[in-house]
């Protein structure tokens, strides 16, 4: 597969984006793992990144990601050397994970996902079993996935602080693929077993507006080290909570929001002569799956909203309200494949960056959501070559677990492209800065848990 179109206008752009990262490889590796030393990552995640050429960002986190089916399975291998090193991060010696997913029983993709997730610890060498959270599941039942897998998954229950299944499995290790946005079940609560990502991870607690003020830091630390402008790699945003949008109330609040950030995103088109129509994105403050999601590019759009689109904002995930929000700047996608917009999601596990796929949408525009409905997914054919080194002169003794060693050595059975300044063309270029956009994000991540866990403390 090749990679995406990129709009001629903005090629120039992109590449040149693309050789300050590249001939900066060095000192960017470095500046990670410098990073790493200082912040735990979380245990896994993906990232949703908009690419418009002049501007390459992340603009959403997920830090329980719901689609390791859409990776390509020809790196499964790479993937369980991030997770071997991510569950013996979480208890020592751990030989077993207790996996526990969503209530989404009916929804064989995500089940499909489920799957493919104990696919690749098994892979690491760990047994693991799945653990439901729901109450429909009162004895071991056996699923049948998208494509046909079966999946056994079996009632969780907790007896004096530990949380285990009806046998007795009850490994130190719990490992959650359930967002919690209904909420934190007390079967999870004050337990002695390692919980990750972490309760407070959950959307219950978790902002994305304190994920984006955690990358405003990570962001301009990053931009001064490579001399570029952070505008470059962050977008700007707002928060702004006391919604109710069925009662229209703090509709003027928003549109105000809404205003500023448009003249702001002007002011840096106009510096950079850049035409472009700005525009907004207004998405609830939490939550997940694309809901609570609106382009927005005059204030005038948020204070005449219809009914239809006042519901479709009112509401996310299990039903919350939505009172809060994020206005974020909107980033036009001007990647295409096969004549359809899209947009690289990446995916990460510990301090790795494990594979990722492409959300492809025909019915949607450069500066629209792609994550709605009619959206497909179309997987790399290449992995995304990063690591915690920059070159084979540095994956020697001071690499302490050898694992740089092992995903050169897996990169070259593999065939994977290996990002190559003196070729603008190479495949391996324009995947290794989206690996270092992903990781910018994981590492804001990483920020805003050491924070929350503050707070929730």
């Amino acid at each position: 597969m090749k990679l995406p179109a990129i709009a001629p206008e903005y090629a120039a752009h992109l590449k040149d984006f693309e050789q300050i990262l590249l001939q900066n490889q060095t000192r960017i590796e470095a500046w990670f793992r410098q990073k790493w030393k200082q912040h735990r990552p979380p245990f896994y995640g993906s990232v949703d990144i908009r690419n418009a050429g002049y501007k390459m960002a992340s603009i959403d986190m997920n830090l329980f990601p719901g689609g390791f089916n859409n990776l390509n399975p020809n790196f499964i291998p790479l993937a369980s050397i991030a997770a071997q090193d991510a569950v013996d991060r979480a208890c020592d010696n751990a030989r077993s994970v207790l996996l526990v997913p969503e209530n989404h029983t009916r929804n064989t993709f995500y089940l499909q996902n489920v799957y493919a997730l104990a696919g690749i610890l098994r892979n690491a060498g760990f047994e693991v079993r799945i653990g439901s959270l729901n109450p429909e599941i009162t004895e071991a039942v056996e699923l049948e996935t998208a494509l046909g897998n079966r999946l056994t998954i079996e009632p969780l229950l907790r007896t004096r602080g530990r949380v285990h299944l009806a046998d007795g499995f009850s490994p130190c290790f719990v490992l959650l693929n359930n967002d919690l946005s209904a909420g934190v079940p007390e079967i999870l609560q004050d337990i002695s077993q390692t919980v990750l990502p972490p309760l407070h991870g959950g959307w219950t607690t978790r902002r994305k507006t304190e994920h984006f003020a955690a990358y405003n830091s990570i962001a301009a630390e990053f931009a001064e080290l490579l001399g570029i402008d952070e505008w470059q790699i962050n977008p700007y945003f707002e928060k702004i909570g006391g919604l109710n949008f069925q009662e229209r109330e703090g509709e003027d609040a928003l549109a105000a929001a809404v205003e500023r950030v448009l003249v702001k995103i002007q002011a840096k088109y106009d510096e950079k002569g850049i035409t472009d129509q700005p525009f907004v994105i207004v998405k609830a403050d939490a939550g997940t799956y694309g809901m609570g999601v609106m382009s927005v590019k005059s204030a005038d759009e948020v204070r005449g909203l219809n009914r239809k689109n006042r519901n479709k904002m009112a509401k996310v995930k299990e039903g919350l309200e939505v009172s809060e929000v994020i206005v974020q700047e909107g980033i036009y996608t001007y990647e295409t494949l096969n004549g359809a917009v899209c947009e690289p999601v990446v995916y990460m596990m510990d301090r790795f960056v494990i594979g990722g796929f492409f959300r492809v949408h025909e019915g949607r525009g450069a500066d629209e959501n792609l994550n709605a409905g009619g959206m497909v997914f179309v997987p790399l054919n290449h992995s995304i070559p990063t690591t915690g080194c920059a070159d084979e002169n540095e994956a020697q003794d001071g690499d302490e677990s050898g694992d740089c060693k092992r995903v050169f050595a897996q990169w070259d059975e593999l065939g994977i492209p290996r990002p190559n300044p003196q070729d603008p063309d190479s495949t391996g270029n324009r995947l290794y800065v989206y690996g270092v956009m992903a990781r910018l994000s994981l590492l804001a991540a990483a920020l805003e848990l050491e924070r929350t866990a503050a707070q929730a403390a």
